[in-house]
């Protein structure tokens, strides 16, 4: 797959481009089975909120085969190739939840600010890229984006430990409300499928799911070779160390892992 000088455009001027139903159902549907594994586990890379709904899974490709395919997709290396114009490694995958009624927040935040403060890494030259596994409404707690803001560089940032299970580097309202003023907030949704990515100091964030419906993305976040973090001071099952750049696999090998899981199902 590769991207097209207007969406390249688009992505470098807004800071975020979003691809609908990049994903086939039949991909979707075994992707969705084993995160649903994946989060019930009981694992060191699995983070849960307060109350115990799963928050985030780490590294689910390391142990996960379907989630291994995705990782290597190319459906997802190689835009993020053509941005950079050279390879990428796996800073960081992970599997964000937001469980039906008890979904948390994630504050208003940049990636790059905790890459870098956290990691050691140099330059946001890493990009967070997502699919999603559920349908994403504007009320189920869809990602904010807040368009340009990668363009202010690396914010000045409060290390907040306490607001949710998940310690993180975000912004001050004042600092939110000026950026919001300039470019305005866009939410992406879409069915399951759809594949966004979004530069690494774009400021984002989402609000609590208190609805029915759960909605759960995967997001690997890969990094420019170049770009390797230096300073690392997390697990490596959050921030990896291996630097070796990623080999991309065959389009449809996820499509035939799919097929290959469902005929089985249907021997058993």
């Amino acid at each position: 797959m590769k991207l097209t000088q207007a969406q390249i455009d688009t992505f470098n001027t807004e800071g975020w481009l979003f691809l609908p139903e990049l994903f086939s159902p039949e991909e979707i549907a075994v992707l969705r089975e084993e995160s649903a594994t994946v989060l019930a586990g009981d694992r060191p890379e699995i983070w849960r909120e307060k109350n115990g709904a799963p928050r985030t899974a780490f590294a689910s490709h390391t142990y996960n085969e379907a989630f291994a395919i995705l990782g290597r997709h190319p459906r997802m290396i190689n835009p993020v190739e053509q941005v950079f114009g050279e390879k990428v490694y796996m800073h960081q995958y992970k599997i964000n939840a937001k469980a039906k009624f008890d979904g948390d927040v994630w504050q208003w935040h940049q990636d790059y600010g905790t890459w870098l403060r956290d990691d050691g890494m140099p330059e946001p030259r890493a990009m967070n890229i997502s699919v999603f596994l559920d349908e994403v409404h504007p009320f189920n707690g869809a990602l904010m984006l807040v368009p340009r803001s990668q363009s202010h560089g690396n914010l000045q940032a409060g290390h907040d430990k306490s607001t949710t299970a998940y310690p993180l580097w975000t912004l001050d309202n004042a600092t939110v409300e000026k950026l919001v003023a300039e470019g305005g907030i866009v939410a992406p949704t879409g069915k399951p499928g759809g594949m966004l990515m979004f530069h690494g100091n774009l400021v984002h964030g989402s609000a609590g799911n208190i609805t029915p419906y759960p909605r759960r993305i995967v997001y690997l976040t890969l990094n420019a070779v170049s770009n390797y973090i230096r300073k690392p001071t997390r697990a490596t099952w959050i921030a990896h160390q291996d630097f070796a750049p990623i080999k991309p696999g065959a389009d449809e090998e996820l499509l035939q892992y799919a097929r290959r899981h469902t005929s089985r199902q249907a021997a058993e």
